[in-house]
């Protein structure tokens, strides 16, 4: 079965109000739920980075833990957590960022990556892109090949592509 972007956008249940007052939350757990849903993710992403040289796909906690290791197997790379601090075990780099409701801190352990890697950085939404600001920055520290940043949604709006510099291909597989 073959989905349009149309139908894919159909199925993100929006919350409004939520995690605060004034924010719309698109809620893509609505899209993991259903198989074919789940399918199309998953072949659309596997399509945009299939012949990249991807090594390694990091996931930003915590919905990008869920897309990431699919598509990371998908490519035969090895997948990355980037997570809230006390979460890794290993010694860690981190980076904070302010994001739309409030102040963060993420971190990748300091052996995560190589000069010889090509990395692909995966999160569910780009809103102002704060959290994936940080991301690469972390992953920048430790000097890979490449880096590419994929998210589900964008959300056009908020202009988040504009923090990237020209270094970073930033694709997303929905535009709201």
């Amino acid at each position: 079965m073959i989905m349009s972007k149309e139908t894919l956008i159909k199925s993100i249940r929006e919350i409004p109000d939520f995690p605060i007052p004034g924010i719309l939350f698109y809620d893509v757990t609505t899209l993991f739920k259903d198989p074919w849903c789940l399918q199309e993710l998953s072949d659309v992403m596997f399509d945009m980075y299939k012949d990249k040289g991807i090594t390694k796909v990091i996931g930003i906690e915590s919905r990008g833990f869920i897309m990431g290791p699919i598509l990371a197997t998908r490519l035969n790379a090895g997948f990355v957590p980037i997570r809230k601090p006390g979460k890794l075990p290993a010694e860690t780099l981190e980076a904070s960022y302010d994001k739309e409701y409030g102040k963060d801190t993420v971190q990748i352990h300091k052996d995560a990556l190589d000069e010889n890697d090509v990395v692909l950085i995966h999160d569910d939404l780009l809103a102002t892109g704060g959290t994936m600001k940080a991301a690469c920055e972390l992953v920048k520290m430790l000097k890979p090949k490449k880096v590419y940043v994929n998210f589900i949604i964008e959300l056009k709006d908020l202009n988040g592509k504009a923090v990237f510099g020209d270094d970073v291909e930033v694709e997303s597989v929905l535009t709201l």
